[in-house]
């Protein structure tokens, strides 16, 4: 909306210069492929919209082990995933993800659940979005609809990526996530 969107430039401060990023998109899914991986496009799109470079674009099976492999990939600073989060037997983003976070960060899900219940309803409860802190780089798992990726895209994950957002981001936090 307008007021968002004013909001969100007042908490932009001028003099600092915007850091692009290197993120990956993680599709996790046993049925899409790169022809009709509609949200892993979206993703890719606002990505680079957004002046960050996109690191890596893969689909991977709804499988624990192959989701955690791609998550240990060097280079990268965010790794946003789509697909996995429901309530299906198929659906093991969360599981192959929490065991993996040095940190999870609440507010993501619970600002995702919540913007969602403004848009759909009682739907929401479905989703299990999270996002968390993982071997020195940000991890969001995000369901696998459209709607979906863009919503935590657009109102959730783009503003904490850009470091101009104030009075936090996590894009400033970047080089102290590995700090013991």
């Amino acid at each position: 909306t307008g007021e968002s969107s004013n909001l969100s430039m007042e908490h932009k401060k001028k003099n600092v210069e915007f850091k692009n990023l290197n993120i990956a998109v993680l599709t996790t899914s046993d049925t899409r492929t790169e022809k009709d991986d509609k949200s892993g496009h979206i993703l890719k799109e606002k990505i680079l919209s957004s002046g960050h470079n996109l690191a890596d674009k893969q689909i991977v099976p709804d499988n624990i082990y192959k989701i955690r492999e791609v998550l240990s990939s060097d280079g990268v600073d965010v790794i946003i995933t789509t697909g996995g989060t429901g309530l299906t037997g198929r659906d093991v983003t969360p599981e192959a993800v929490k065991p993996l976070l040095d940190k999870e960060i609440d507010g993501v899900g619970e600002l995702f659940r919540y913007l969602t219940y403004q848009e759909l309803g009682t739907t929401m409860i479905h989703s299990r979005a999270l996002g968390g802190v993982a071997n020195g780089k940000y991890i969001f798992c995000l369901p696998g609809s459209t709607g979906a990726c863009t919503t935590g895209w657009d109102k959730i994950i783009r503003e904490q990526l850009d470091i101009r957002t104030k009075p936090c981001n996590f894009a400033s936090l970047i080089p102290r996530l590995d700090e013991k």
